[in-house]
């Protein structure tokens, strides 16, 4: 009594509004209670209480299906049956509901008759127990229901592969016939209801989809017509559709199935004056798509090959795609895409065909006009619709491939001039529709093309001067970017059109400019290369009007043009579009005043442009040109005068930080000479801000140059590593892990790169006993990449040469120095560093770390293992038993005790992979939780 009344009142919480942690404490008090095994004899006191909560009753359903699917051994095997004897007793005294009782107690019992083979024919028990009396009838169809789908969909029963092979034709294989005969019973029973011919639907369905009724055992029973007959009815409409399509999918293998097709095809067609009749139900004209899409994929090669006598499908498909409600229409959209590919292949076309896809292209191009009043659109249904017309552009390939691409150009184009020829009484959509369609065709578009693309282009000058057309025929143009490469004469035009589209007051087109911008440059750089003076002249005049995303997307684009130079060229052209950029930058870095948020921001604008231009070109290679020698040494002083004076701006620092990376890949080796004054740079620049850009840099410089020899430099990766050490273990002082996860992060990464280029920097300062506890620290945290890059660094450190030296040769004079510091801080930090990696491997650690953590633990194993069995029992003492189960716990210290005993470190694998495994079902029970 006390469980029941401490389960009541943990119930009665959820019932309130309670505050967030006395929910949480409810929510695990109950996830702990489905675990014992006293919630066995608790549920069932409360199913069989007339006086108990609904709410508590549902709880009670819902953990008999959770306990029998994980917890069915704790149930002694002489009580087995008396269990299923009082599941079907609570069934019966709920047969009239509620619903959600009945559901789960039918789960239940699925899944105890999957996992009990001495029930021998439960299906026949449940038809005995319910299936004569049609007060209980429902309960049986729910159990039929749900019996299909437990066997075939639910993994968490605990079968082996040959269980369930052989408990399918136990429960369904042998029962299906019974099955099929019961529901043509049922279906047309006297005052049979409507809620029972809807679960008979249900069932079949289930049973057909598992694979276990076949559509021809169907069509010998009075269900098939039904199926037909029951979409006249409004209450049974969606579930006899549901069935019809379930029943064409099954004879999907024509040859096998044509008289079965036979049947279905002329009930299918007889729908078709449906889609008139029912016009303005746009459910109806749903569910009938569902049925005509579904027959046409199915019989694709039926319509190929009889298309005199399939063709009405098509049809009827084709008026599907035509409705006016876009819900509708992509249903239809797979069968055109796959009718297009068997089509693609065959050498002649029928002209119904070609005749169909013209059509539909029309149809399409008509569905792609927005409405007429876009101000009355609401904003997510504009950006739906947006999304949507993407969609239907994938259509239109598929139209070409039928027709072929300069056909439907065509098409398009003399829709486009008839529109204009109309003009004023035309509208921009009739414009932009087929501009958008001949967009999305670009990709299906010859580059060599003579006939159709030349006049698109001549066209595209002379369009209306309206902000939605001038955007689409903006991105028209920058689909069309390879065809222009390869008619250079277009390039002029095409940049002309492209840059006036910046000085358009739209900011949609202005963005459709830089779209465009980016491709032509990309496509036809070499093209371009005379243009550069007029880009640069263009920067300076129109940029300072441009939003910086579209200054952004022009410098991008320039950088393509200029990488396509001879090297000495393209060096110089660079260095003048950046020292414009440092010019900004230096005047307001050295300028002896407090700065404000825009001077920071046009600061971090510059820095973002030309990252994007040095980072497009990337480098030159070993040998730096001419234009560049110098500039390097330039460069870094503007940069160093922007840390001193922004360094502290979190926006500014990452800018800055990335213009230095791109820096390092443009000079290489020329930039040894400010290496050392830039890592010195970071590490102060970190010490006073503690933003872990700086650490980011600090890891890249040390990945690009960590094996120079340079003394100089070595020093100021030392001198870094330290004082950065130092600054992260003051900011955990002060700061949980959880607040500073970059910082870790980054900090992380730079030791990672310190282990594989500068060992002897890392192990041999007096920083890495506090280096390997920030990263035991970041072990804590749940970001993935964090996790995964600690571990990382982990397995690195234990697998290190220096731990391992070969007996072959003898060890370089430091590995000895290297191990006994490694060996010094495992001995002191072991035992809190195994309760790290236990915990998160059955916690919070990414699914795919488990092959991290054996190689950490086989090392420790290897290694340290007599240490390695002194810490593991406090270690997973700490382990909570929700995230690992106390058997599980024991069953891992045995293993990797036997494994460290036999002298096989390698055997430790299959110990950390079966806790892995158990700790994540009972993570998966738990997330499911206690009241699903």
């Amino acid at each position: 009594m006390a469980d029941l009344q401490a389960l009541l009142s943990a119930l009665d919480v959820f019932s309130r509004a309670p505050d967030r942690d006395a929910l949480d404490k409810a929510n695990s008090w109950l996830q702990d209670f489905q675990h014992s095994s006293e919630a066995w004899s608790t549920c069932s006191i409360l199913l069989s209480s007339p006086d108990a909560p609904l709410a508590a009753k549902v709880f009670a359903a819902q953990t008999f299906r959770q306990k029998i699917t994980y917890d069915l051994q704790q149930v002694a095997p002489t009580q087995v049956f008396a269990l299923r004897d009082t599941l079907i007793a609570a069934l019966n005294a709920y047969k009239n509901g509620p619903r959600g009782i009945v559901v789960q107690l039918c789960l239940a019992l699925s899944d105890l008759a999957i996992q009990l083979p001495t029930w021998g024919n439960a299906v026949q028990t449940m038809v005995e127990a319910f299936g004569n009396n049609p007060a209980t009838v429902s309960i049986l169809l729910e159990f039929l229901i749900v019996l299909p789908e437990e066997l075939c969909s639910n993994l968490k029963i605990p079968i082996t592969d040959d269980e369930y092979r052989e408990r399918i034709p136990q429960l369904l294989t042998n029962n299906a016939q019974q099955i099929l005969e019961l529901l043509s019973v049922y279906v047309q029973a006297p005052g049979v209801t409507i809620t029972v011919q809807n679960q008979v639907f249900r069932c079949l369905r289930s049973w057909l989809v598992a694979g276990e009724v076949a559509a021809s055992a169907v069509a010998d029973t009075p269900l098939f017509n039904f199926c037909f007959e029951a979409l006249a009815s409004d209450q049974l409409f969606d579930a006899a559709v549901d069935v019809v399509c379930d029943l064409i999918h099954e004879t999907q293998e024509v040859d096998d199935s044509m008289p079965v097709i036979e049947q279905i095809m002329p009930r299918v067609i007889a729908l078709h004056p449906r889609l008139t009749a029912d016009k303005d139900d746009a459910d109806k004209i749903r569910g009938y798509a569902r049925i005509f899409a579904e027959a046409g994929e199915c019989y694709r090669s039926l319509i190929l090959h009889h298309t005199e006598a399939f063709f009405p499908l098509v049809e009827a498909i084709l008026e599907c795609s035509s409705y006016q409600d876009l819900d509708v229409v992509p249903i239809t959209f797979p069968f055109w895409e796959r009718l297009a590919q068997s089509i693609g292949k065959r050498t002649s076309l029928p002209p119904l065909f070609q005749e169909a896809y013209k059509q539909l292209m029309r149809i399409i191009i008509g569905h792609l006009h927005f409405p007429p009043d876009t101000e009355t659109v609401l904003g997510q249904e504009r950006d739906s619709f947006r999304q949507f017309r993407h969609v239907m552009g994938d259509t239109l390939k598929d139209c070409c491939l039928v027709l072929g691409t300069e056909a439907c150009l065509a098409t398009t184009l003399e829709m486009v001039t008839a529109a204009m020829r109309r003009l004023p009484n035309a509208t921009w959509q009739d414009v932009e529709a087929p501009l958008f369609a001949m967009r999305s065709m670009g990709a299906e578009v010859d580059p060599n093309d003579e006939m159709s693309v030349p006049k698109i282009m001549d066209l595209i000058p002379h369009l209306p001067n309206h902000p939605r057309v001038r955007y689409a025929a903006l991105l028209l143009v920058s689909r069309y970017t390879r065809w222009i490469n390869q008619h250079m004469d277009y390039v002029p035009a095409a940049l002309q059109y492209i840059s006036s589209g910046f000085e358009d007051a739209d900011d949609d087109v202005c963005a459709a400019a830089g779209h465009a911008m980016r491709y032509l440059c990309g496509d036809c750089k070499q093209h371009l290369v005379p243009f550069i003076g007029q880009l640069h002249t263009f920067v300076a005049t129109v940029g300072p009007r441009l939003t910086q995303e579209d200054r952004n997307v022009v410098y991008e684009a320039i950088a393509h043009v200029i990488s396509a130079m001879p090297m000495e060229e393209a060096a110089q052209m660079l260095r003048t579009f950046t020292l414009d950029i440092l010019q900004v930058i230096h005047q307001l870095a050295t300028k002896v005043t407090v700065f404000t948020k825009q001077e920071v921001k046009t600061v971090c604008d510059n820095l973002a442009n030309l990252e994007v231009m040095l980072f497009t070109i990337g480098a030159f290679g070993e040998t730096l040109p001419a234009a560049c020698r110098g500039t390097c040494e330039q460069s870094w002083g503007v940069l160093d005068a922007v840390f001193t004076k922004y360094g502290a701006d979190q926006d500014c620092a990452e800018a800055v930080t990335r213009v230095v990376r791109q820096g390092l890949n443009l000079f290489g080796n020329a930039a040894l000479s400010v290496l050392p004054s830039v890592v010195s740079k970071m590490a102060t620049a970190f010490e006073n801000t503690g933003i872990s850009s700086y650490l980011w840099v600090i890891g890249k410089v040390v990945q690009n140059f960590g094996n120079e020899e340079d003394l100089a430099l070595r020093a100021s990766f030392r001198d870094a590593y330290e004082r950065t050490t130092n600054r992260v273990v003051l900011l955990l002082r002060a700061k949980q892990p959880i607040v500073i996860p970059d910082v870790l992060d980054d900090f992380v990464r730079m030791l990672v790169q310190m282990v594989d280029s500068a060992p002897d920097i890392l192990f041999e300062s007096s920083a890495f006993p506090y280096a390997f506890r920030v990263a035991m620290a970041a072990l804590t945290l749940i970001q993935s990449e964090v996790v995964f890059a600690t571990l990382d660094l982990f397995r690195i450190m234990l697998n290190h040469d220096c731990l391992h030296p070969s007996p072959s040769s003898p060890p370089p004079p430091k590995f000895p120095v290297y191990a006994n510091v490694v060996n010094q801080v495992i001995e002191k930090e072991g035992l809190d560093f195994v309760g790290l990696i236990l915990t998160g491997l059955v916690g919070d650690f990414p699914e795919d770390s488990s092959g991290m953590v054996v190689s950490i633990i086989r090392n420790l194993a290897l290694l340290w293992p007599q240490q390695l069995l002194q810490w593991l029992p406090p270690a997973l003492q700490a382990v909570p038993s929700a995230s690992a189960p106390d058997d599980a716990k024991s069953r891992f210290l045995e293993e990797v005790t036997d494994a460290v005993n036999a002298g096989q470190a390698d055997k430790v694998k299959y110990a950390v992979l079966g806790i892995h495994r158990t700790s994540r079902k009972a993570r998966e029970r738990r997330r499911v939780g206690p009241m699903s």
